[in-house]
């Protein structure tokens, strides 16, 4: 996407706080090459994907709610026992709203989802510890419902072909027409976009499908790496990322760093950009990887412990 892209340039080449190491990009690149790095499968015991609209429904579900799972100070990380295993964050969503579906819950239906209470969220993700904003999630669940009621007939596949295939089509339909998908920052006096969930709405849709039916995008090359607290604590123990050392010590210490702040918007820009130098390295190489698929690579790789050494920046906000 041209604006999230062009936008994130800019805010690198005016940072303050980060940097990027162009010599630990060219070190990835050469890296990945040499250990012939293959894009994750996008299904996992965790997601409900039947190749059926259900799964459409619950993926536009999944995002909308795909934020934000570090404690607040002083709780427990939010976690659940699912097929007898201990599962937190982002597969912990993807698991509890799985389940949800296959018990009959209508997680997925337009209806419940404009009257969706409070406790009803809290019932469906029901486990330990603490996740935040569940007053916000209820709130952006009743705005997805509503707008489904309202102009697709209650049916996500609507909003979908709306689009007429076109992944960038799709985020821009869903910043314009959901407040919650509008992940967009002011810095230095210009605007500039992430639209992560939105993007990840699209590359999942791709991924469940196997870039057919709904998942098929003309221009799904189009897409970023996605904005978020994960991706740049890899990149920075990758060393591609650099931090002040007052930026350094703030994250360390597990400061929090305000949503759109100059932090926090030079931290997920410079993410984006250094995602797209090592797609154009690994390119000039011979090796095609679109940039959501190098997010997809990184984003796993950042779940092994050696990569969890520094702790990821914390801002609370429903972005990401």
């Amino acid at each position: 996407m041209w604006e999230v892209l062009d936008t994130a340039e800019n805010v690198a080449q005016m940072s303050r706080l980060v940097r990027i190491d162009r010599e630990a990009v060219a070190l990835l690149s050469q890296k990945m090459l040499k250990d012939g790095v293959t894009v994750p499968p996008w299904n996992s015991p965790y997601h409900l994907c039947t190749r059926r609209e259900d799964t459409l429904s619950y993926l536009l579900v999944l995002d909308s709610l795909n934020f934000c799972f570090w404690p607040a100070s002083g709780m427990n990380t939010w976690e659940i026992e699912y097929q007898s295993r201990r599962l937190s964050g982002y597969w912990a969503l993807a698991a509890c709203l799985k389940r949800a579906v296959e018990s009959g819950i209508p997680i997925t239906k337009a209806e419940y989802l404009a009257e969706l209470s409070l406790g009803n969220l809290e019932r469906v993700l029901s486990g330990r510890g603490d996740l935040q904003l569940l007053v916000d999630r209820v709130r952006i669940l009743n705005e997805l419902g509503l707008l489904l009621l309202e102009e697709y007939g209650g049916d996500a596949h609507r909003l979908v072909e709306a689009a007429k295939n076109s992944a960038v089509k799709l985020v821009r339909l869903l910043a314009e027409k959901l407040s919650s998908f509008r992940d967009v920052a002011g810095y230095r006096g210009q605007r500039v976009s992430f639209y992560k969930r939105g993007q990840i709405f699209a590359a999942d849709l791709y991924g469940a499908f196997e870039g057919k039916s709904w998942g098929s995008f003309k221009d799904i090359n189009k897409l970023t790496a996605f904005a978020d607290y994960k991706l740049p604590q890899a990149l920075r123990e990758l060393g591609i990322l650099r931090y002040t050392p007052a930026l350094a010590r703030a994250v360390d210490q597990g400061i929090p760093l305000e949503a759109g702040s100059h932090e926090e918007v030079e931290i997920r820009a410079n993410t984006i950009w250094a995602v797209e130098l090592i797609r154009k390295e690994l390119e000039l190489a011979g090796r095609v990887l679109r940039a959501f698929e190098i997010d997809w690579i990184l984003w796993n790789m950042g779940q092994d412990e050696e990569f969890k050494v520094r702790p990821y920046h914390r801002t609370v906000t429903i972005f990401y």
